[in-house]
Parts: structure tokens; sequence; C-alpha cells
């Protein structure tokens, strides 16, 4: 890994976040996959270092919360009595996306209860400053975390989706029909017109076409919640500050202010490269 040069870098990580296997991107650029793991555990740590220092003191009207799935090693199902579910089985990634500028102001993985709340709704409390409204779907852990987050500087709303019990119509991989969609108001004030996951549920399948690891239906999947980790710090550090979002015609990090420009892959890549020992 020492002798890879910033080109050869910058070609495997840009063919990971473009949703790239380890195996197809060791065929593509000739490197070895082992020297691509290890590549991408020390790029991770210089995004998620990247992510930590820059975006911080986020000031947004909206937040928009939901979680993303994926799984370690076996799905929950498959696990054997021996494996450790604190390392193995189903992981959610809680993603908060700010729905103008698109940037991600914090993720948590962990599982989808409420001790994982607890600490996205923390990360998300010392990043974000002022009062904001936040949106989510009708878990029960992010009403039971919200006021432990902000207290009473929030506006809370929640939106709970109504599908068709009847799934012989939409197809084995198609999604259910919504036959009704209710916004509730549960702290402070929110406008309800506004209560919505409709761009964050959309960013998780950005998230799915640019992990490997989360993409459906393959033999994609993460062997190690270590490997799981720095692919998502990868993805999300990416998203930030380099990707070009069709919507804003920037980055987001440049949208919402925490950037002063577009950063370059081969930019990010020695930055993170530097910072990540």
């Amino acid at each position: 890994m020492a002798t890879l040069t910033i080109d050869q870098q910058t070609s495997v990580i840009s063919a990971l976040v473009e949703g790239c296997s380890i195996r197809s991107t060791e065929r593509m650029t000739g490197i070895h996959r082992d020297s691509i793991m290890r590549l991408t555990q020390r790029v991770a740590k210089g995004a998620e270092r990247l992510l930590d220092e820059s975006i911080r003191g986020i000031r947004c009207e909206r937040l928009e919360l939901d979680e993303v799935w994926a799984f370690v090693g076996s799905k929950k199902a498959n696990l054997k009595p021996r494996d450790d579910q604190k390392l193995r089985g189903d992981f959610w990634t809680w993603v908060a996306l700010d729905p103008d500028s698109k940037l991600v102001p914090a993720y948590t993985i962990g599982k989808r209860d409420l001790a994982t709340a607890r600490v996205f709704a923390r990360e998300l409390g010392r990043r974000v400053e002022g009062r904001i409204q936040v949106s989510s779907d009708k878990l029960a852990a992010y009403r039971l975390v919200m006021a432990e987050a902000w207290g009473n500087d929030v506006d809370y709303g929640r939106i709970v989706k109504r599908f068709a019990s009847d799934f012989l119509d939409t197809g084995r991989y198609s999604p259910p029909h919504v036959v009704s969609v209710q916004r509730d108001v549960i702290l402070g004030d929110p406008n309800p017109g506004k209560i919505s996951t409709s761009h964050v549920e959309r960013s998780h399948g950005t998230m799915r076409g640019s992990i490997r690891r989360l993409t459906r239906l393959t033999n994609g999947f993460s062997k190690s919640l270590e490997g799981l980790k720095a692919a998502v710090a990868l993805h999300f550090a990416h998203y930030n500050f380099v990707r070009l979002h069709g919507s804003i015609k920037t980055t987001p990090a440049l949208a919402a202010g925490v950037a002063d420009h577009r950063w370059s892959l081969p930019e990010f890549v020695e930055w993170a490269w530097l910072r990540g020992r």
C-alpha cells in the first residue's frame, strides 16, 4: 500500500465510491485486494476526521431522519448461536439529511434500537445549532430521544404511511402501494406541509448505488463491522464534499457553507490519506 501513487489511490477510491466491489476494483486497477482494503481503511479514517472537523455549528431549517438496512457476516435470521450479535447480523445506518442543501450532517451505524437512537441524537445535537424542524417516520425511538437532544428547541413531526395489505399485484420486488399518509405533530410547532422523509429516503438509493455492500440482491456484503463503517464514512465524505449534486448544481458542503470550494477527488484522497494514520 505504501508504494501506491496518488493516481493509483485515486483510481481505487473512485471505483469504490461509484459502487464497485473490492474484487472488481482489483480487476480494473491491477492492485491486490489486500492493498485496496488497507487503503480503504486509512482513507476512511481520514474521511471520518474530515466530517468530524468540518461539520460543526450547522444551521438549517429542516432535517429529515431515516435508517437504511444492511447486514454484516449474515442476516439476523441466519446467525448461529455462537455469533456475536454486536458484531454480526442486521445493522442500520441512521441518516440525517438537510433537504435544502442536501448535506448529511450526521449518521450513526448500529442496531435499530433506543440505544443507537440516543447516540444518533447526541451526534446531531452537537453538530446542528438553532431551532429546526425535524421529520422522521413512526419509529418510536425518535420520539423518545428528540427532547433529550434538543430539549424544547425543536419542532418535530412524523410521517406515517399506510400500505396496501394485498401484495399480489405489486410483485415481489416492488414497493407496496401507499394508501394513506398521516402527518403528526409531536413536539413544538412544525409546519405540517413540510413534515416529510422523501429526500432522505431518496438518498438511500444513492447510498445503495454507491456502496457495493449495500446493493440489494447481489453477493456483495460486509464481512466485518469495521468494513461497513469504513465504506459508509468514505461514502458520506465523498457525497458531502466531492460529489456534484444534480438538483443544487454544487456539493452539499459548499451549499451548506461548511466548505469554500468543491473538493476534487485527488485532493480528498490525499487529504484523507495523510490524516488517516
